[in-house]
Parts: structure tokens; C-alpha cells; sequence
């Protein structure tokens, strides 16, 4: 996306743990424990790559493996540093009507689901060309 559209957009990433899914809560919480060290994108890819093992041993363990200060994250997600903000993005998600992951809003257009790279194309273009006018 970046490649294409350099600094002409901005990234926001927010989390939205789906509820029936009981570690996705303290997936999300360790993402942003990972991104205190500078690794939330090599976390957040490990997470994805390994969904069927997110425990809270996975999680620690995911951490060490990319190189984190275990001591460092391990007190971040014994104190549920982040517990508030993730539950914040929740109901922020929820106000927008997102319903499903993953999602995603242009400029408040939403776009939900997997989605090839010429769909977010095509509204990125859109909201550029309006922006000009």
C-alpha cells in the first residue's frame, strides 16, 4: 500500500478482539505490550502465523522469540497495561458498526472483510481525487 501511496495515507490500526474468541483479548493486550518495545508488526505477523496457539505461555513465548525484553513484556501483560485502550478501540469499533474482522475505514468509508489490494485502491484514488477538488 505504502509503495504505492508513500506518505500521501496514514495507517491506523485499532484492535477489535472478537468476543468469541477467548485469547483474543490478551493477543490484542500483547500486540501493544510488543509495540512498547518497537515490535508490534513482527508480533502482530507471528500472532496471525500461529492463531491456533494463543495462550498465555504462546504469548510470552512469541515475545522472546522476536527478541523482546521478556521481563520487560511480561510485566506489561501482568498489569493489563493496555486492557483499557483495547476496550476503548472495542466499543469505538462497536459505535462504527463493526461487526466482523477484519475491517477497515477510508476516510469513513468502510470497507469489511479480506479484500484484494484494488478495492482499497479504488476508494484510496476516490477519496485523493476528492480531496484535490
Amino acid at each position: 500500500m505504502f509503495d504505492t501511496y508513500g506518505d500521501r495515507i496514514r495507517l491506523v490500526y485499532r484492535e477489535y478482539p472478537l468476543p468469541n474468541h477467548p485469547n483474543a483479548r490478551p493477543a490484542s493486550e500483547a500486540g501493544l505490550c510488543a509495540n512498547e518495545q518497537g515490535k508490534f508488526w513482527p508480533y502482530h505477523d507471528k500472532l496471525f502465523a500461529s492463531q491456533r496457539r494463543l495462550g498465555a505461555a504462546d504469548l510470552r513465548q512469541y515475545a522472546v522469540e522476536l527478541g523482546l525484553d521478556g521481563s520487560k513484556f511480561n510485566a506489561c501483560m501482568d498489569s493489563h497495561k493496555y486492557a483499557k485502550q483495547v476496550e476503548g478501540d472495542i466499543e469505538a469499533g462497536n459505535e462504527a458498526g463493526v461487526n466482523g474482522t477484519p475491517a477497515f475505514f477510508i476516510n469513513g468509508r468502510a470497507l469489511s472483510g479480506a479484500q484484494p489490494f484494488e478495492e482499497f485502491k479504488r476508494i484510496i484514488d476516490d477519496e485523493l481525487a476528492a480531496k484535490k477538488k
